[in-house]
C-alpha cells in the first residue's frame, strides 16, 4: 500500500487540468486511468466561453493554438440552430477555440509531465473505501492490484462514474426522448461547391452546425479535408436504435428520414479513429452533491447534459480550476474553515444553469407547429440588444457570480481583462495559480495585506483600464474583493475568508 495526498480518477481533460492546478500549488497528485494510453476517440471539437480566459491566465491559450494576447470574442453563435449575432454586444464574453479533444488531452498530458504529475495509464479504480483519514482506493493494473491510501479522491471518471455510484450519491435528472447519431463520413467530390460546402441533390447546401428540420435535426461540420462530421437528431424512438453498434447504413436511413432525400454517405478515408456513435436518449443529470467526505466529483461525474452549443468543456474545466486551489489549500493546511465546501456551493448552481439552457435548446429543436411558433417568437426576441447580451453571457458562463461576501460590482465575477501601465496584463499575474492583490491606489492596500504575503502576491501599479482602487483576485481568476476608494474597507476580512488568518 502506498500513500498520497490526492488521487484523481480519470485522465481526461478535466482530471488533467485539475492535476496541473494542484501541481502549480505544490501538490502533486496521482492520476489513474484504466485506458492504456490517452484516448484518440473524437469527442468535443473545441473550447468555448469563459474557460478560454482562464486558460489564458495560465499561459495556455497560445499553447493550445490561440492568437497572441487575450482571447478574442466571436461575432456570433448559435442557440438551438438559431443564429445569435454578438456584434453589438458590449464586452462580448463569447470566445471559441477549435481544438479537438484528443489533441487537447495530448497537450495537457505534456503539461502535467512538465509539472511532475504522476499519470498512470492502465491503472483503473476498482473500488473505494472511506477511512477515518481519507479514502483507500483499490487499483487494478497489468502489474496486479494494489491499494492507494489518499487523503482526498477526485472522481473524474465520467457520467457512469463508478466512484459516484459506489458512494451512493444520487444523480437525479431526466432523459430526453431523442436518438442522436453522428459519424465521420466522406461525400462524393462532385457534390462539393466552389465555396467548399456540399450540395445534396433534392435538399441543397449542407449548412454548418445544427439545423432544425421538420422531422428532426441535422448536424454538419468539417474540421479536416475529406472527413465530414455528419449527424442527426430524431425525436421519439426509431427502428434499430438498440440493435447493436452504430453503422453508416443506420445513419443513411436516419438522414433520409430527417431531410427527405438520400445522402450518399461513404466511409471516410485517411487515418482514424473516426466518430461512429449513437446516443439513445440524452441524459441531463446532476449529482445531489459534489462532495461526500473526502471524495469530490468533477466534470461528467458531477453533471451530464446535451452537447448542443458546446458547453461541456467550458463547464467541466471551470469546475477543475475552481476546485484546484481550494483542494491544494486544504492539503497544505492553509485553508480557512469551509473553503472546500464552496466548491459545491459555487459550482453546482452553475451546472444547474447549463442544464437549463441545454434542455431549452433540445426542446426548441423538436418538430411540431407549436415549436415552430415558439422558435419564431424566440427569434424575434433575439433581435433585441438586451436579449442578445443576456444570451451571450448565459452561453459563455460569464453571468456566473459567486457569493464572495463583497458587494462591489466586480466582486464574484471573473476578473475583467486589464493591462497595467507597464504593459503587464492581469492574466499574466495569475500564471502560477496564486491569488493576487492588485493595488492601484499607491501601495496602501499592499502594505495592510503584508501578513498574507506568503500566500498572496502583492502587486502595486496603475492602470488606465479601470477606476478601481484595488482588487483581490482568487487563483481561479474570480474577484473576491474590490474597492473604488483608496481607503475602502473589508480587505483583511476578505483575505482571511479565502486564504486563512494572517
Amino acid at each position: 500500500m502506498t500513500e498520497t495526498d490526492v488521487v484523481i480518477a480519470g485522465a481526461g481533460p478535466n482530471g488533467l487540468v485539475l492535476a496541473c492546478e494542484l501541481a502549480l500549488a505544490g501538490v502533486r497528485p496521482v492520476v489513474l486511468d484504466r485506458l492504456p494510453a490517452p484516448s484518440d476517440e473524437p469527442k468535443a471539437n473545441g473550447l468555448v466561453g469563459q474557460v478560454l480566459r482562464q486558460l489564458d491566465m495560465r499561459g495556455l491559450y497560445e499553447t493550445f493554438g490561440g492568437d497572441d494576447g487575450p482571447p478574442r470574442p466571436v461575432p456570433g453563435w448559435m442557440f438551438s440552430a438559431m443564429p445569435l449575432s454578438l456584434v453589438d454586444v458590449a464586452d462580448n464574453p463569447m470566445h471559441a477555440l477549435m481544438l479537438q479533444q484528443p489533441r487537447l488531452v495530448q497537450l495537457l498530458v505534456a503539461r502535467a509531465g512538465e509539472l511532475g504529475v504522476d499519470v498512470r495509464w492502465g491503472h483503473g479504480v476498482a473500488g473505494v473505501s472511506p477511512t477515518s483519514a481519507g479514502v483507500t482506493v483499490a487499483v487494478e493494473s497489468d502489474d496486479g492490484p494494489y491499494d492507494l491510501d489518499a487523503t482526498y479522491l477526485v472522481a473524474a471518471d465520467g457520467g457512469r462514474s463508478l466512484i459516484r455510484r459506489s458512494l451512493g450519491i444520487d444523480f437525479p435528472g431526466s432523459t430526453s426522448d431523442t436518438v442522436s447519431r453522428v459519424a465521420h463520413v466522406k461525400l462524393p467530390d462532385d457534390l462539393r461547391a466552389e465555396d467548399g460546402t456540399y450540395v445534396i441533390p433534392g435538399f441543397g447546401p449542407l449548412p454548418f452546425g445544427h439545423t432544425r428540420l421538420g422531422n428532426g435535426g441535422l448536424i454538419a461540420a468539417q474540421f479536416q479535408p475529406d472527413r465530414l462530421l455528419l449527424g442527426t437528431i430524431e425525436f421519439g424512438r426509431t427502428d434499430g436504435a438498440d440493435d447493436g453498434p452504430m453503422t453508416l447504413d443506420e445513419l443513411r436511413e436516419s438522414a433520409r428520414r430527417v431531410i427527405g432525400v438520400d445522402v450518399p454517405i461513404e466511409a471516410p478515408t485517411g487515418p482514424g479513429p473516426h466518430a461512429l456513435r449513437r446516443i439513445d436518449g440524452q441524459n441531463s443529470r446532476q449529482a445531489s452533491t459534489y462532495r461526500k467526505g473526502n471524495v469530490l466529483l468533477l466534470g461528467d461525474a458531477a453533471h451530464v447534459h446535451s452537447a448542443m452549443g458546446g458547453p461541456g468543456l467550458n463547464l467541466g474545466l471551470q469546475d477543475a480550476v475552481n476546485l484546484g486551489w481550494k483542494l491544494a489549500a486544504e492539503v497544505r493546511g492553509t485553508a480557512p474553515v469551509g473553503l472546500l465546501d464552496t466548491y459545491d456551493s459555487e459550482r453546482r448552481p452553475v451546472g444547474e444553469r447549463v442544464m437549463m439552457q441545454s434542455l431549452s435548446q433540445t426542446a426548441l429543436m423538436a418538430p411540431g407547429p407549436e415549436i415552430d411558433a415558439l422558435r419564431k417568437l424566440f427569434g424575434e426576441l433575439m433581435e433585441l440588444p438586451a436579449v442578445r447580451e443576456h444570451m451571450a453571457h448565459l452561453l459563455a458562463g460569464s453571468d456566473v457570480r459567486y457569493p464572495v461576501g463583497d458587494t462591489h460590482p466586480l466582486s464574484g465575477y471573473l476578473a475583467p481583462e486589464m493591462t497595467l501601465d507597464d504593459g503587464t496584463r492581469l492574466a499574466e499575474l495569475l500564471r502560477h495559480a496564486r491569488p493576487v492583490l492588485l493595488d492601484l491606489s499607491g501601495g496602501g492596500f499592499a502594505t495592510s495585506a503584508g501578513a498574507w504575503a506568503d500566500r498572496v502576491d502583492l502587486v502595486t501599479g496603475g492602470s488606465a483600464d479601470t477606476p478601481v482602487a484595488a482588487l483581490l483576485v482568487r487563483p481561479d481568476g474570480y474577484v473576491a474583493w474590490a474597492t473604488d476608494s483608496p481607503d475602502g474597507p473589508g480587505l483583511t476580512e476578505a483575505l482571511a475568508r479565502w486564504f486563512g488568518p494572517a
